[in-house]
């Protein structure tokens, strides 16, 4: 018989339970191409969701909305990326870095659905630009991996204070701790401990 991972983690922590009951539904929705995924994450580092949208549906326009191939990518002058897309000179570098390791299978993102979580982010953070909370959020947005928990989220670490009203925020350790229980289904707690942030922020 197969577990509801949802009432799992209503079942093993009271104060979990009440943000999912408040939040209500689970949805996470998955892209289904890593390369892509990857460019996503990049562009949409340090800036604001809006901002990101903007810039990345400029990339896919100019590359007539298709999911662009890594050898275009690499054959694309930088100043057209960066006047006609908006991108920086730093996310141009980070780019093309990923389309070249992709390109000569340095980096097999066709393989990532075999290898274990800790594998995948050992091979993403040698991609430059990506580093390991990049990566983890690939391996939950995009592979659906249930069981991963990104310690240095700030989002995480606020909201857990908040829940467990502690102090000041947790160190890694403490949120480990506290996130023992939610496994196997980490990353789906870690949906709702975002969601619950936001629902916070509303209320106050």
């Amino acid at each position: 018989m197969s577990v509801d991972p949802v009432h799992y983690l209503c079942q093993t922590d009271f104060r979990l339970g009440e943000v999912i009951r408040s939040v209500g539904k689970y949805s996470i929705k998955a892209t289904n191409d890593p390369f892509l995924s990857l460019i996503r994450s990049i562009i949409s580092q340090q800036l604001a969701e809006r901002v990101a949208n903007v810039i990345y549906g400029r990339f896919l326009e100019y590359y007539n909305t298709v999911s662009p191939i890594p050898e275009q990518i690499l054959l694309t002058p930088d100043n057209i990326l960066k006047i006609k897309v908006g991108l920086s000179s730093k996310k141009i570098e980070y780019i093309k870095d990923l389309s070249a390791r992709v390109m000569d299978r340095r980096l097999n993102l066709a393989l990532t659905s075999q290898m274990r979580d800790d594998e995948i982010v050992n091979q993403l953070i040698q991609v430059k630009g990506i580093g390991k909370w990049t990566a983890e959020m690939f391996l939950i947005f995009c592979l659906g991996r249930p069981d991963i928990f990104p310690v240095g989220d700030l989002g995480v670490r606020k909201a857990i204070q908040k829940l467990y009203t502690l102090p000041e925020l947790p160190t890694p350790s403490t949120m480990l701790a506290i996130a023992q229980p939610w496994k196997p289904y980490r990353s789906i707690a870690t949906w709702y401990l975002w969601k619950s942030l936001s629902k916070f922020n509303s209320i106050g």
